[in-house]
This record gives C-alpha cells, structure tokens and sequence, in this order.
C-alpha cells in the first residue's frame, strides 16, 4: 500500500471515516502523518485517553504526547485534526468471505454475471471494510488474489488480506454450489463456473484434495480451508454431517505443512471436529454443536497451537 491512508492502517490505526477523505486526498508520498486532538482506545483500557496526538512515520507510531507534536527534522508530514474523535487499534475480521459477501448466490449464479464485473464488486466491499476500521483480513475462501494484489501494490485501497483460495468441498460438501442439473465431472458432467471462477474446488479423495491445496498454495494462499461438515447456506447437506475421511484430511494438512502453513476447517459436530483435530488441523471454524469433551480437547490441543473460531 502506498496511499496515505493505507499507510495509516499499516501502521495499525484507523480515525474515524469522517476524517478519512481528508487522509487520501494527500500526495501517496507522504513520509509521515500527525493525528492532533483524537482520544485513543489502545485496546487494554477500558477508558478513552484524554485529548492527544499522536505522530506516525512510515508505518511506526513514533510518539503519543498531549502536547503538540512538531514535524521531526527532513520529514515531511500531513496534519489531520481529529476533533475530538477517537483513534483506536485497526480491526482485524479473522473470519470473512469478501468476495461472496460483495454479492448473492443469485447474482453470483447469474449467467451474465462475469468474473470481472464480480470481482469489482468485491474490491469496492474491500475498500469498504478498511473504512469501516479493519486493517486485515483473514479471507477464508474465494477468490481474492487479484484483490489483494492491487491493494499490495496501492492500486486500491483496502485492507491487509490473507487469502485461503478455493474453498476445498467433497462431492455433495458444504462448498459443493451445483445446480441439481449439473452433473459431476467423473459422470459426464463440466466442471463449474464457481470452481472456474476459484470459489470453490469440488476434490474426492487423497490425489484431488492434494492437488486443490497446492493449487491453492500455489495461487498465494497463506492458510487452506477445507470444508469438514454441513452448514447452512448449502442445499445439499445438512448442518449435523461430518466430511472428508480423515486420510482426505491429512492430505490437505501434509500440503499445507510443507509449505510452512495451516489448514483450518468449517465444522459445527464433535465427529467432524474430532477427526479435524486427528488429521492434524490447526484451526476450527464454527463449531457451534460441540459437547463439552470435544471442547476440553480443543483446549488440550490449544497448547500445542491449535485453534477455535
């Protein structure tokens, strides 16, 4: 990110979004910026500070001080008076699919819906996101690289993104989105828009689930995503299901080891969370019908990095 604005964010702070076209009307070459008057929530008190400013250079916070802040020598800065407004840590959603929440199943499903036109939208709800104080993103399936691309290289504007790719479903899994027409590609059927258009890759067995992580992985992916049970916002398979064998699993979770990453999976059952944790994932998305021996085993897993959403 080169803009201003985006400097800001990098450097973990967001002012409230009245302030903010003041912020990316400046020259993408500032070397620093000064927030005056702005009470600062810094995440751990649960009061405001009193009135301050605060000096940003680059993407460090150099000094925080009641009194007025004076430019440091050889450094050019831009002054944003904060009124009073509150300057706080930038958001991070550790759990969001930008480019299916820029648009409906329906519009996504249109026939002349078109890749770009999609992805547009999807950028414009990125850039929505960084003015609504999130910083970063941890997307967690979709196809959002050309996105992150261009807010990496400050072509857009938006938060910092960590991509997982196509959301990697078995046949008849929670990222399986076929019509009940379409048919599947080992029985005569065409493989489909969404998998064409990196939403989801449909892979059964060890060699396909192989093959959709590294694709994945190979596209920029910094964590893989592997649909593990039902869910709701699918037609096909009840919310209570587990999926992908646990030999399944463990391909996705050796791929993604290899590269020095993660696999985290969508799972609400203890059976599905159970064999996600067997399989050596690191992450549980949901998991909201666990029991509570399930839950006393995440927590023993916790220790050695394991995580719950």
């Amino acid at each position: 990110m080169r803009s201003s604005f985006a400097g800001v964010a990098r450097a973990l702070l967001v002012v409230l979004c009245v302030a903010a076209p003041a912020i990316r009307a400046q020259s993408p070459q500032f070397a620093g910026v000064i927030f005056e008057n702005v009470r600062i929530f810094d995440g751990t008190s649960d009061r405001l500070s009193s009135p301050s400013n605060v000096l940003v250079v680059g993407n460090v916070i150099k000094a925080i001080s009641a009194s007025p802040i004076a430019a440091p020598p050889g450094t050019a800065v831009t002054r944003i008076p904060g009124g009073g407004r509150t300057l706080m840590p930038g958001l991070i959603d550790n759990h969001v699919h930008i480019f299916m929440s820029a648009s409906s199943q329906a519009e996504m499903m249109d026939p002349k819906a078109t890749f770009a036109s999609l992805e547009a939208k999807a950028a414009a709800e990125a850039r929505l996101m960084l003015l609504r104080g999130f910083t970063a993103a941890r997307d967690v399936g979709g196809p959002v690289f050309g996105i992150k691309k261009s807010i990496d290289q400050g072509r857009n504007i938006g938060p910092r993104i960590y991509p997982s790719g196509a959301m990697i479903s078995q046949t008849s899994g929670h990222g399986d989105f076929r019509m009940p027409e379409d048919r599947s590609r080992r029985f005569g059927g065409k493989i489909t828009a969404g998998e064409l258009m990196g939403i989801g890759f449909i892979a059964d067995g060890r060699d396909e689930v192989l093959t959709a992580t590294r694709e994945n992985l190979r596209a920029g992916a910094s964590q893989i995503k592997v649909m593990a049970g039902g869910g709701a916002a699918s037609a096909y398979d009840p919310l209570d299901v587990a999926q992908y064998t646990l030999d399944e699993l463990k391909a996705a979770v050796e791929a993604a080891d290899d590269w020095g990453t993660y696999v985290t999976v969508h799972a609400y059952t203890p059976k599905a969370v159970r064999r996600a944790v067997e399989a050596g994932v690191k992450c549980i998305e949901h998991g909201q019908l666990l029991d509570e021996p399930t839950m006393q085993l995440l927590g023993q897993k916790a220790s050695g990095s394991a995580c719950r959403r």
